[in-house]
């Protein structure tokens, strides 16, 4: 992967300061992906997309992923480590469409997509998963007759749903934990996204802030500033608090 230079960085993270979770989303992936279309990007399977995702982490921040949740039991903080190799070197999601048969159900899907997400963002809460399901659902017969993806009955929409994270396991990465303080399980959602994007808002004003420092020091330009190795830029901090 091509690393970002910081200046495409701070454009992705000013673009995103006003937009929603799948806008940021796109945002981090056309950084992760410099070049491809938005419609492309779009059409990438979430597992595919978060992994691309769980790369870029590793190119800016490391591979390691330092992660804070509650427990839901006792409410003590727990704090572990993710190692974001594993997700970066699996096996990726297969192309084409995926099938299902039960109770004389036949239905033709595909895997869910970033474009499906933003979709059913725009949908009415209650009408999130339906969306999904709509645009997902490729063919659907009930002996031998077609039949509107809407009208799935739910043990068959289950069966495609469980057919998909199968087919796609790091479209949704749960981590199994065990509280320190009680020993409650607890299971743990990791949004890569969500995750990234926190960390790269952190990064932005931290960098912002060296920018405004440097500038009224030296009177440089924030490209200028930004053209500087970390390291030398770092340096000329530490002359600003020194005099």
């Amino acid at each position: 992967m091509e690393l970002a230079g910081e200046a495409d960085l701070l454009a992705a993270w000013e673009a995103g300061l006003a937009a929603g979770r799948t806008g940021r989303a796109l945002l981090l992936h056309t950084v992760a992906r410099p070049g491809t279309g938005t419609a492309e990007l779009l059409a990438v399977p979430l597992g595919r997309r978060d992994a691309e995702l769980f790369g870029l982490r590793a190119e800016l921040f490391g591979e390691l992923l330092n992660v804070r949740v509650g427990c839901p039991s006792c409410a003590e903080e727990m704090e572990f480590a993710f190692d974001s190799g594993q997700v970066v070197g699996a096996a990726r999601p297969a192309d084409g469409p995926l099938r299902v048969e039960l109770d004389g159900w036949q239905v033709g899907f595909r895997l869910p997509t970033p474009g499906d997400l933003a979709a059913a963002e725009r949908a009415p809460a209650d009408q999130a998963r339906a969306v999904v399901l709509e645009r997902c659902v490729l063919t659907a017969e009930h002996g031998g007759q077609p039949v509107a993806a809407r009208h799935l009955p739910e043990p068959v929409q289950r069966r495609v749903a469980e057919a998909a994270a199968a087919a796609d396991p790091w479209a949704d990465v749960r981590l199994h934990l065990s509280c320190p303080e009680c020993g409650e399980q607890a299971l743990a959602e990791l949004d890569i996204a969500s995750y990234l994007w926190e960390e790269l808002d952190d990064w932005a004003r931290a960098t912002l802030l060296d920018v405004h420092l440097l500038a009224t020091a030296y009177g440089w330009s924030e490209a200028e500033i930004l053209a500087l190795s970390p390291l030398r830029r770092r340096y000329y901090l530490e002359l600003c608090a020194d005099a």
